[in-house]
């Protein structure tokens, strides 16, 4: 069995290949995190090779130990590094061997593909990720019966027009492999599909970006 870990180096580095091979500016482009541009996305994903321990720690307290407070302003704060350091950190050693504390290497490899395809679903762009990655968090995903990004499948059927994957019974949601990831993981796609929020999380109508990314319990660089 494939270690979840050894798919996370091919997720970054092909994220930052993509992005340095842009053509067209990328990095100001709307991701599928609301609010965030593309921009934001890195510095959020990039963060572990970033911040020491001791440095989260700090961050945590100035956002009142709030995670999602932490997100944003992080994000809006290192989005303003130079590309050149984005793409160096994306590429770093440290975050491809980095793990959540409680979520370990799939925990890992979750936060590598789901904000990678946050950039590149957004962009219209094929996965980053290797597609054996794209269809371990799949699996993860509805593992949890969606339950880790708030969602309701209850008569939900999803199916990849690109692999012979599926899951579940009902109304029928087909894509391909990287947008049901990022439908699973609570994102609303370019053409407006969402999948349906579970009843405790229907009243949130602004949800905020760190609402969207994936969250770790804690931080260790």
């Amino acid at each position: 069995m494939t270690d979840p870990q050894s798919w996370v180096a091919p997720t970054c580095t092909g994220l930052a290949d993509l992005l340095a091979a842009k053509t067209v500016n990328a990095w100001d482009a709307p991701s599928l995190c609301d609010r965030w541009l593309v921009r934001h996305v890195v510095a959020h994903m990039t963060m572990p090779a970033r911040l020491t321990p001791e440095q989260f720690g700090a961050e945590m307290a100035a956002a009142g130990g709030s995670f999602a407070v932490l997100s944003n302003t992080v994000a809006a704060r290192d989005a303003e590094l130079p590309v050149a350091d984005l793409l160096d950190q994306l590429r770093s050693p440290t975050l491809h061997a980095w793990q959540p504390p409680g979520g370990g290497a799939p925990g890992a490899l979750n936060h590598a593909v789901i904000h990678s395809l946050d950039v590149t679903v957004a962009l219209h762009r094929p996965p980053v990720a290797p597609a054996a990655a794209v269809a371990a968090v799949l699996d993860q995903l509805t593992a949890a019966h969606g339950t880790v990004f708030g969602l309701d499948l209850t008569g939900v059927r999803l199916e990849a027009d690109d692999t012979d994957w599926s899951w579940g019974e009902g109304r029928v949601v087909r894509s391909d492999s990287g947008s049901l990831v990022a439908l699973l993981g609570g994102r609303t796609l370019p053409d407006g599909r969402a999948l349906p929020r579970a009843r405790r999380h229907k009243a949130r109508t602004h949800p905020s970006p760190a609402a969207n990314a994936v969250r770790p319990s804690t931080f260790n660089g």
